[in-house]
């Protein structure tokens, strides 16, 4: 089953480290990919660029309306996500515990299964 690993943190705090901070924990979070790479169980890993560089799209019952900036007001953002393929959800969670120790502080992992529309595009 595939999961999608959806990252979530503040992102004043995440942009308000030093380069050496980032590329820090980059190093950490890369050790645990590595992990998961070597099982052949990591697909697409993606960080976003901020929220305000995002374009929204709301539907409505008119034309839908393009804004600025990201889709909710809220204390954390979707920062990036893992894509993993793991026998169970409870891998899926073993690996989301190992990116919050590589990453210690605020935010959140959402694990969230994935239902491919176009399976035969992947790989």
């Amino acid at each position: 089953m595939l999961y999608a690993v959806l990252c979530y943190n503040d992102e004043k705090a995440v942009s308000a480290w030093t380069k050496e901070e980032d590329d820090a924990c980059m190093a950490r979070l890369g050790k645990v990919e590595d992990s998961m790479k070597a099982k052949g169980k990591l697909g697409p890993v993606a960080r976003l660029l901020p929220t305000t560089s995002a374009t929204t799209l709301r539907k409505g019952s008119g034309e839908p309306l393009i804004i600025d900036g990201p889709f909710a007001e809220t204390k954390e953002q979707f920062l990036g996500f893992y894509m993993v393929d793991c026998e169970s959800l409870e891998e899926a969670i073993d690996f989301a515990k190992e990116l919050t120790k590589a990453n210690p502080g605020g935010g959140g992992y959402e694990i969230r299964p994935v239902g491919l529309y176009h399976p035969s595009e992947i790989g």
